[in-house]
């Protein structure tokens, strides 16, 4: 595997750096993702008895001993009731927004870098298909021989190239699933919350 990196010439190094700093990522997003899922259901459960036993401050305070987005969300309604329906839907909105922000972080540098990694490797591959060509100026002969390091190398920097915007794309699809699973289920949390303290 190493000579094989090495066979593909200069344009290797950049689409490794490319691997590396999708991977940070990559474990970024997973350990960030991984901390903002949580039992929706039993905690709007327990919401829902507190504000019921005790109103917005006893819910507050089940609020507070949980984290993720749903109960971020839920605080801030919370602490906008007994004033109005509006208050709280805005407040729920704007926390809403920027939970939203926070599960998309970084996403957009995961794009760059599906994006980014084959055109790399496909830049590469002109390259060696230009020393490929000047070979075969320098040799005055077109046989394999002469032309076959600078195809390999151009192979090699493409195939390189698509496997990591491969696995890079497959992690990013994973993470998009989540963060839409995480946002429909926010939505549905926080029209409930909107019932429950308009009706109580």
């Amino acid at each position: 595997m190493v000579e094989l990196f090495l066979d593909g010439g200069p344009f290797m190094y950049p689409i490794l750096l490319l691997l590396l700093g999708g991977l940070a990522l990559v474990v970024e997003r997973f350990r960030s993702l991984a901390q903002s899922q949580a039992d929706s259901e039993g905690f709007m459960e327990a919401v829902s008895k507190a504000v019921k036993a005790g109103g917005a401050k006893k819910a507050l305070a089940v609020c507070d001993g949980h984290d993720g987005p749903v109960s971020n969300i839920c605080k801030a309604g919370l602490e906008k009731s007994g004033k109005g329906a509006d208050q709280v839907e805005k407040a729920i909105e704007n926390a809403g927004s920027l939970e939203m922000a926070f599960l998309e972080k970084n996403m957009g540098w995961l794009t760059a870098i599906v994006a980014i990694a084959p055109m790399m490797g496909f830049t590469g591959t002109v390259w060696g298909m230009i020393g490929a060509f000047e070979a075969i100026e320098a040799a005055n002969d077109i046989s394999p021989a002469v032309v076959a390091g600078g195809i390999s190398q151009a192979l090699l920097t493409t195939a390189f190239g698509l496997v990591v915007a491969m696995i890079i794309q497959v992690c990013q699809n994973y993470f998009s699933s989540q963060i839409d699973a995480m946002v429909l289920d926010m939505e549905e949390k926080s029209i409930e919350l909107t019932d429950l303290l308009t009706s109580k």
